[in-house]
């Protein structure tokens, strides 16, 4: 799938709060995920930030107050606000969000917004009580009525020495967020699609479980590529520390029972399921409500079968119901091809990803993958060693076309 940051003008704006030093880093990020980023700072800003610090980390000029009034005047405005993709402010400060839920056009940045017709992201920086106050509240509801997104903040320690929320939120969440916002209009636009990612955790006592050794990464590149061609997203996934790629709905499952639960009712109303997650196929049959002690002399545990969802979705489809597409995963270690068409006849999927987890570069825990994709028809296609989020984006690419068929 293409960058969606690529050949797209963003207007950074920075306002006078502490937290600019965090937009230099933004700035930084949207540049090198290949935006071109025009900075735009407040008088406040100043008093924090310095112009140049931009200008090193996005290799285009920082515009302040004074170039309103410069060569080329009345325009540089319209020129900039025309030219925007997006307008993020980050930090956005009390007063700028007040001066542009009002219109108030005494400086750069409200007149380059003013001017444009782009969507506008704010990310919400401010100490004490603030953010918490009716009139900013007032303000930030004005703003999302007339479809201006916001992000944060984040409650934690504030520069008075308060705590509260206030903090803006970290800059790589930002750059998710505005990936998402950048994304809509895309070829999956008004589809939803569900991943499944991680592992599940089969309790055996309030203190130990059953689980395997899946991270959730490929799942999560999943979900960040059907984002990314403008798709509605609802990530299942099992207990792991991965950040939520921008716009996702992030819905977390323990056991496998979780799973199913939640994978049928998501899918009822969903266009295409990728069932990336690693579910256990046993569970302790007897769960112990005390934890097990050593010395009670147990070393034996029972195991029952828990439920096959990929079987469960197949007989919905067959009755009319459930998903359009359906993609599964086979992470085997031996007899890699036999044992991934078997699953993908059994279950009835349109495609099966299958990859050999014995290889060290490929599989559990790290970051890329090589993968046989085996698709109903009986035609297969191997890739090479790849990223995970190579691989997600050319799965997605195939799901596009079956959606768009």
């Amino acid at each position: 799938m293409s960058n969606p940051f690529a050949g797209k003008t963003i207007i950074l704006g920075i306002t006078g709060s502490i937290a600019a030093y965090k937009g230099a880093d933004l700035a930084s990020k949207l540049h090198q995920a290949g935006a071109v980023v025009d900075v735009v700072l407040t008088q406040g800003a100043l008093h924090f930030i310095h112009p140049l610090t931009f200008q090193s980390v996005t290799s285009r000029k920082a515009y302040t107050d004074q170039d309103l009034w410069g060569g080329e005047g009345h325009v540089a405005h319209i020129t900039l606000g025309r030219s925007a993709d997006l307008i993020v402010v980050a930090p956005a400060s009390a007063s700028t969000i007040s001066k542009l839920a009002s219109g108030q056009a005494d400086n750069l940045l409200v007149l380059a917004h003013l001017a444009s017709d782009c969507p506008l992201l704010l990310a919400p920086a401010m100490d004490g009580g603030m953010y918490a106050h009716p009139a900013t509240q007032a303000n930030l509801e004005l703003l999302r009525q007339r479809g201006a997104h916001t992000i944060g903040p984040a409650s934690g320690h504030l520069a008075s020495g308060l705590v509260g929320p206030g903090r803006m939120v970290e800059p790589l969440e930002i750059l998710g967020f505005a990936r998402y916002v950048l994304s809509r209009g895309g070829p999956l636009a008004r589809k939803k699609i569900v991943v499944t990612a991680g592992g599940t955790q089969e309790p055996i006592d309030p203190v130990r479980f059953i689980s395997n050794r899946s991270s959730g990464k490929q799942g999560f590149a999943l979900a960040q590529a059907a984002i990314d061609a403008g798709a509605d997203v609802t990530l299942i996934t099992g207990p792991n520390a991965l950040p939520t790629p921008g716009g996702a709905h992030r819905l977390e499952i323990h056991t496998a029972a979780e799973m199913l639960a939640v994978v049928l009712r998501e899918t009822a109303g969903a266009d295409a399921l990728l069932m990336a997650a690693a579910v256990a196929d046993f569970r302790p049959a007897d769960f112990a409500d005390q934890k097990i002690k050593k010395q009670s002399g147990f070393t034996q545990l029972n195991l029952a079968p828990t439920t096959d969802i990929l079987a469960e979705v197949a007989a919905r489809r067959t009755a009319g119901e459930g998903p359009r597409c359906v993609v599964g995963f086979a992470a085997e270690s031996q007899d890699l091809l036999h044992n991934a068409q078997s699953k993908l006849q059994a279950k009835h999927l349109d495609m099966i990803v299958a990859n050999d987890i014995s290889a060290k570069d490929a599989g559990f825990e790290v970051d890329t993958n090589r993968v046989t994709l085996l698709f109903a028809g009986g035609r297969q296609e191997t890739l090479p060693l790849l990223s995970k989020q190579e691989v997600a984006d050319r799965i997605m690419e195939q799901i596009v076309q079956w959606l768009l068929a």
